[in-house]
């Protein structure tokens, strides 16, 4: 990679970006709807806005990085604090641009989801809202895909979102810590939201229900039950046992660094947590997109897993 890419890859954390898509894929499941274009259109909104974020981030802490990160982009001078700026509006009006182009109601999700980025770069990271504002943003960003795909606002994907914001709220406090560590209860409390979450996401859908396979509404194949069996003979439709997979895969990835950095609250670990949060929000996408029945989408998400494990070995989330 020649240095200048890698200067604004690390800036923008791409690694970290592979989380993304599946807000969007999981909003539009909970919405009971298959992903179509207007999806598409969330997806790439939601990876400017989400870039946009970590250029502003980086921006408004230059100050701070330049006594506890000073190897970053631009306390070391590879990336003009200018250049992070104004990357950070375009991409912002590129993200908004392209959510109305969705229509309407999602170009006004993305507005709120733009705001809350703002608001938390710029003023509320250090503050105590500050957690509850990254988890916001991020359901805002799955309610973005239901928006987008549906053309309104409906209640079923407010369920997933709430998911996806605990989750991103046990993060965001254990990255609080990241740099100077000695933090045990964050990692700790984050470690019961997964173990919490993780259970909650497995509990099987009613027994021979039937599982839309893509979708409902309408607009997708007909309900398909399912006949498969698990253990003690009692039957489970194929996305309950994908889900209880994609959930065990979520508390898998999360749990054991969250673990370690309770035991040792040291820097390296801490930052290793947030990395494991981080990586653990494409299963958890998985599995929200599983309990709706959509298997086509969770499958496709896991494709993700890999390559963001891959790219984060180059290229830090954190």
């Amino acid at each position: 990679m020649k240095p200048v890419l890698r200067d604004w890859a690390e800036l923008l954390r791409v690694s970290a970006l592979f989380t993304v898509p599946g807000d969007a894929l999981a909003g539009a499941a909970a919405a009971g709807l298959r992903p179509n274009r207007r999806t598409a259109l969330a997806v790439g909104a939601s990876l400017c806005l989400y870039e946009a974020g970590m250029a502003l981030n980086d921006w408004a802490d230059r100050d701070e990085d330049a006594v506890d990160r000073p190897h970053r982009p631009i306390p070391s001078g590879r990336v003009k604090p200018a250049a992070a700026l104004a990357a950070a509006a375009g991409l912002t009006g590129a993200g908004l641009a392209l959510a109305y182009r969705a229509g309407r109601p999602a170009g006004l999700v993305a507005t709120a989801l733009a705001g809350t980025v703002w608001a938390y770069d710029l003023r509320l990271k250090h503050t105590p809202a500050g957690p509850a504002a990254m988890a916001m943003a991020r359901s805002l960003d799955l309610l973005l895909g239901a928006t987008a795909t549906t053309g309104r606002l409906t209640k079923p994907p407010l369920l997933p979102a709430t998911a996806l914001g605990a989750h991103t709220y046990a993060v965001t406090t254990v990255s609080r810590n990241e740099t100077q560590g000695g933090a045990a209860g964050a990692p700790l409390a984050a470690l019961g939201v997964t173990t919490l979450l993780g259970a909650l996401t497995s509990r099987p859908n009613q027994l021979w229900a039937g599982v839309p396979q893509g979708g409902t509404g309408g607009h997708n194949p007909p309900t398909v039950r399912s006949r498969t069996r698990v253990w003690g003979g009692a039957p489970a439709a194929p996305s309950d046992l994908a889900r209880a997979g994609l959930a065990a895969v979520y508390v898998a990835t999360a749990a054991k660094p969250y673990l370690h950095a309770t035991l040792n609250p040291s820097p390296p670990l801490t930052q290793r947590a947030v990395g494991g949060g981080i990586k653990a929000m494409i299963p958890l996408q998985a599995a929200l997109a599983a309990r709706s029945g959509n298997l086509r989408t969770a499958a496709a998400l896991t494709t993700l897993i890999p390559v963001a494990r891959k790219l984060a070995r180059k290229v830090s989330p954190t």
